[in-house]
């Protein structure tokens, strides 16, 4: 989902204040689903799940789950009519269920672009629990044309029933996602080309991101030491370490062919701490990624890791 430009909330901010202000109405600031059209729907993957409710007038709400992250609560604007600043989150009953107490869910910054409310996870599974419970979350900010308030209600209507799918969906995600492990690191003790639990633990999850996503094609495994052998010994052990991580990564199920092998001794050090530069890098590539504005120690021009 593509963010717009800088010009995008006051360009629908004046087309939605010239809406308001057609229709008159000191309700017109409120936008949500009535019973008759309240829908949600699911879109799932192993890569992120997301349960999306149309909000007519305004956009979406959407509760977005993301392999190897937290749940957040989203609310997307067609229209841009929340002025960026301090709004707030309270779960409250819906018409039809007068006398129910509010629940205030907390603050939250109102930012500009497409997608200008974003919730935490905390807040997140406030705003869920409280559809579960019958009740309608409302995040509420001032407008761009003037300073009344803009109202964005979510309906609990349907909500239950997707939510179950939804929940199942994030019990299938993978531990991980591409940006947590496209550029990734195995430390090493002085001379060591052992592998520890752990890095055994981060190489299962790139084995299991990468058999899930057909777009990566190719994986660079880079072998580095620190300064303090002769470079012809460094290459050496250089050349293990990055071994003992391709080996690893061959037998748990990669294809050999997939995976490129290099060794470039103390060449390339990120720190004046030995320990930092004794290491073995993993980049992935994705289909059409540009691999010349990548640098041999497995990180992008610029970054130090």
């Amino acid at each position: 989902m593509a963010t717009h430009s800088a010009l995008f909330p006051r360009t629908a901010a004046l087309v939605g204040a010239l809406w308001l202000c057609a229709s008159g109405s000191a309700q017109s600031s409120s936008f949500g689903a009535g019973i008759e059209n309240s829908q949600w729907y699911v879109s799932e993957s192993v890569f992120e799940c997301a349960l999306v409710h149309e909000v007519p007038g305004y956009g979406r709400a959407i509760f977005r789950h993301r392999a190897g992250e937290q749940l957040s609560f989203i609310l997307e604007s067609d229209t841009g009519l929340m002025r960026p600043g301090r709004g707030s989150v309270v779960v409250e009953a819906p018409a039809w269920r007068p006398g129910a107490a509010p629940r205030k869910v907390g603050s939250v910054e109102v930012g500009g672009g497409r997608r200008p409310v974003t919730l935490g996870a905390r807040q997140s599974m406030m705003v869920a629990q409280g559809l579960l419970d019958g009740m309608m979350p409302t995040v509420t900010r001032e407008s761009w044309y003037d300073r009344r308030p803009v109202r964005v209600r979510v309906s609990n209507i349907n909500f239950a029933r997707e939510f179950d799918r939804y929940r199942l969906c994030t019990a299938g995600l993978l531990p991980v996602n591409y940006d947590q492990i496209k550029r990734s690191r195995i430390p090493f003790r002085a001379g060591s080309t052992s592998l520890s639990d752990s890095d055994q633990a981060l190489l299962d999850n790139i084995v299991r991101y990468v058999q899930a996503d057909s777009t990566i094609e190719r994986i660079f495994v880079d072998g580095h030491t620190d300064g303090s052998g002769s470079r012809i010994d460094n290459r050496a052990l250089s050349e293990e370490r990055a071994n003992a991580v391709a080996d690893y990564l061959i037998a748990q199920g990669l294809p050999a062919d997939l995976i490129t092998v290099r060794a470039h001794a103390d060449q390339y050090p990120v720190s004046n701490r030995a320990a930092d530069n004794r290491r073995t890098t993993i980049r992935l590539q994705r289909e059409g990624e540009r691999p010349e504005l990548q640098q041999a120690n497995g990180y992008e021009s610029g970054f130090a890791g």
